[in-house]
């Protein structure tokens, strides 16, 4: 029975193993890898890079384990980090700090305000304050709630980031026109139509039909892609198998549910 699971483990997708074999392959290429940081603070850009970021919205646990394969192949990458109770483990935030990855502050201030934007930037100061008495931050991302109405980042229409001693926001500071944008959101690296609010607008990423890990794999060997921004949730990834198909039961049906009738509440919110 064992031995059976052990097989189906590794014949699946979003898993620690098939994100290690990721790894091994960006690795192993020519491509520079960044931190948001990194990239932000370079005034010339390198050639040809990958940008690796992550969004720990549950599960920081499973955001250790990624931080950890990383680490075996000399990646540094950002974790941006959620200030709420379940995934604020300063243990684990310092644990993925020491390893010489960035964190970064994963805000959700309008959501928690309900769209006080004095409330929201009140809110913003205190999190980032907190969270800056662990590790150094430097740049942000903000955390995309189907669910709710308001966009956080449309906070930075009435206040600046700078003032904060930030150098930049993920979607903000990053021009995506050039640069293909590959994210997991809804458990698919094809997930665009499950998107609601973390949306770039990227002129190359459509050329790509890349739906698994391994097609993404295959994309990143043949270094055509000169400019890529890889965006994971380690929340989404296990090697437990009992775990994979409670996520992919989950993943189903909000992505049901985003496809259709959260898309058409957003357009009426608009």
């Amino acid at each position: 029975m064992l031995s059976r699971v052990s097989n189906k483990v590794a014949e699946l997708d979003f898993t620690i193993k098939k994100y290690k074999k990721l790894c091994k392959t960006i690795s192993a290429s020519n491509y520079e890898i960044l931190t948001v940081e990194n990239y932000i603070s370079k005034k010339e850009k390198p050639n040809k890079f990958i940008i690796l970021r992550h969004d720990v919205d549950i599960k920081p646990e499973r955001a250790l384990e990624f931080a950890k394969v990383e680490s075996m192949f000399n990646i540094q990458s950002t974790y941006y980090f959620r200030m709420t109770p379940k995934v604020f483990i300063p243990t684990i935030i310092k644990e993925i700090a020491t390893l010489g990855h960035e964190i970064g502050y994963h805000y959700e201030v309008l959501d928690k305000a309900r769209g006080d934007y004095k409330k929201a930037i009140i809110i913003f100061e205190s999190e980032l304050n907190k969270l800056r008495e662990i590790v150094d931050i430097k740049t942000i991302c903000m955390h995309g709630n189907p669910l709710t109405k308001w966009r956080n980042i449309d906070v930075w229409n009435y206040y600046d980031f700078t003032k904060f001693g930030i150098i930049g926001e993920a979607y903000l500071s990053i021009n995506y026109e050039d640069i293909a944008y590959f994210s997991d959101t809804g458990r698919t690296w094809d997930g665009g139509k499950y998107r609601i609010k973390d949306v770039v607008c990227s002129k190359v990423t459509g050329f790509f039909n890349i739906k698994s890990t391994d097609e993404l794999i295959r994309l990143i060997r043949k270094e055509e892609v000169e400019k890529m921004c890889i965006l994971s949730h380690p929340g989404q990834w296990t090697d437990d198998y009992w775990s994979w198909i409670t996520i992919w039961l989950v993943r189903k049906t909000k992505n049901k549910i985003k496809s259709t009738i959260l898309r058409r509440v957003h357009k009426l919110w608009k």
